[in-house]
């Protein structure tokens, strides 16, 4: 019996059996979409570290940090054994590290926290300081503007896409998570006033102290009790809105020598928000960072260059090590998720397996008739398992259109990754899984139906034949 032929009785025998056939393809049309489904979940997480990765300097950038200057956010330490370094980061310690061979690029950063003022709206958010070299290097996608003009006298501002969502309505009106709706404010264009002392700022709240206003940035001499507001414009702006999440989402960029000029002029024989003071409470003279970042020639030697700032005496982060600990902390994660729906599809394969076994019990005296006209039992083998083949395939197939749809929802549901936090989709399907999803569902299939197979392969033919 030729290919043809078994390939014709097989289709002929499932459409005979309409209903039941739907019912068993629709187990694995459940079973397929759910697996996909809960392994595109893992992915789609993966897919958005890989790009946060991307944003943050890449695989070859190492972050290096010393005892704590600034006022920067909480960061993930690749290793939770290191203690905080004892020495500061300070412009030595920056030349020291662009001497480190195989370093290309060795550049202080400094982390604040400012309030913002605009109107009735107040904000705030994270200043992020950076040389220009720095600010280059890290391909900060911009929707409009550039990057802040070098030492230019006034500090120039670089929004992230989510600045926005950090503004409320002093008179009550909320902020973004409350009304959906970000502040009537062009960051590009618009003059905003910018407080560097947010101590100063809250303790004036309670005490009715002033503000000091200043046309230019750090013009006039800072009175007694009163917080310096600066004028301050952006000159870019991220690309993206506010439900387009990205690792610059929240954070402001400006030139680092015009905001250490900047602070020293305005806390001039003060300490500044962040630096360290002597015992006697006075500031040091020399200006020590949050942390640096250092970018690295070629991946493989990342680890030598990190080795070697361990020994001076500073904690090492690299996107490499983290991206190692997540990779191994989403399989767990992908292997649960998959496990979970491949329950569903373990279902459907005893529904396959029913079915091919009524078939038998159904088609006895066919298969007798069959064999005694010379049809050999290997035909008859193939003949039940295409048939089961058939089911797995057409399941898969119509599932994996079902979990495309399901992806769909789920990421316009949770707008694209930005109610979760990701940047990006929440659920990613590439194609190397819909096709193993539908090669998995017709390898089900195949094995569902093997055992009903050999029962056919060992009905006696006279028997069969006598069978009511």
């Amino acid at each position: 019996m030729s290919w043809i032929d078994l390939l014709r009785m097989s289709g002929s025998n499932l459409k005979r059996r309409k209903l039941r056939t739907f019912l068993t393809v629709l187990g694995v049309i459940i079973g397929t979409a759910s697996i996909v489904v809960m392994i595109s979940l893992g992915l789609g997480l993966q897919e958005s570290l890989y790009r946060e990765v991307e944003q943050s300097g890449g695989l070859t950038s190492i972050t290096v940090r010393g005892q704590g200057a600034g006022e920067s956010m909480s960061y993930y330490s690749s290793s939770g054994e290191e203690e905080e370094s004892q020495k500061y980061i300070s412009d030595q310690t920056v030349s020291d590290l662009s001497q480190i061979e195989h370093v290309t690029l060795a550049s202080p950063v400094y982390e604040m926290w400012v309030i913002m003022l605009k109107g009735n709206y107040e904000g705030s958010g994270s200043l992020v300081a950076m040389s220009p070299e720095a600010l280059k290097a890290k391909n900060i996608p911009l929707g409009e503007g550039t990057l802040p003009t070098p030492n230019s006298g006034n500090l120039e501002l670089v929004f992230g896409n989510g600045v926005s969502t950090m503004f409320y309505d002093k008179g009550g009106g909320g902020g973004y998570y409350d009304t959906g709706e970000v502040p009537d404010i062009d960051f590009v264009n618009d003059s905003i006033f910018m407080i560097l002392d947010q101590d100063g700022y809250y303790n004036s709240m309670g005490s009715g102290m002033e503000f000091g206003d200043t046309g230019e940035m750090g013009g006039g001499q800072a009175q007694s009790k009163t917080v310096k507001k600066h004028v301050v414009k952006g000159c870019g702006i991220v690309e993206g809105g506010p439900e387009n999440y990205s690792a610059n989402y929240y954070n402001i960029y400006c030139d680092l020598d015009t905001l250490r000029n900047v602070l020293k002029k305005e806390f001039a024989g003060k300490v500044i928000p962040g630096q360290p003071s002597t015992k006697s409470g006075k500031p040091y003279k020399e200006f020590y960072y949050s942390y640096a970042q250092v970018n690295v020639d070629d991946i493989d030697n990342v680890n030598e260059v990190s080795a070697r700032i361990r020994e001076m005496g500073y904690n090492v982060e690299t996107n490499a090590e983290y991206l190692e600990t997540m990779k191994s902390q989403f399989a767990i994660i992908q292997a649960v998720l998959g496990g979970i729906g491949a329950v569903s599809l373990f279902v459907a394969a005893i529904g396959i397996a029913n079915t091919m076994m009524m078939s038998i019990y159904e088609r006895t005296k066919e298969i007798g008739v069959i064999k005694v006209l010379g049809c050999s039992l290997k035909n008859i083998k193939q003949m039940f398992l295409l048939e089961a083949a058939f089911i797995g395939l057409l399941g898969g197939m119509i599932g994996n259109v079902l979990s495309f749809l399901m992806s769909a929802v789920i990421n316009f549901l949770t707008g694209h990754g930005a109610a979760m936090g990701f940047d990006g989709n929440i659920s990613y399907i590439p194609l190397w899984l819909v096709l193993l999803s539908m090669g998995f569902a017709m390898l089900v299939g195949v094995v569902a139906g093997y055992f009903p197979a050999l029962r056919a392969m060992k009905l006696s033919p006279l028997a069969a034949i006598r069978n009511e």
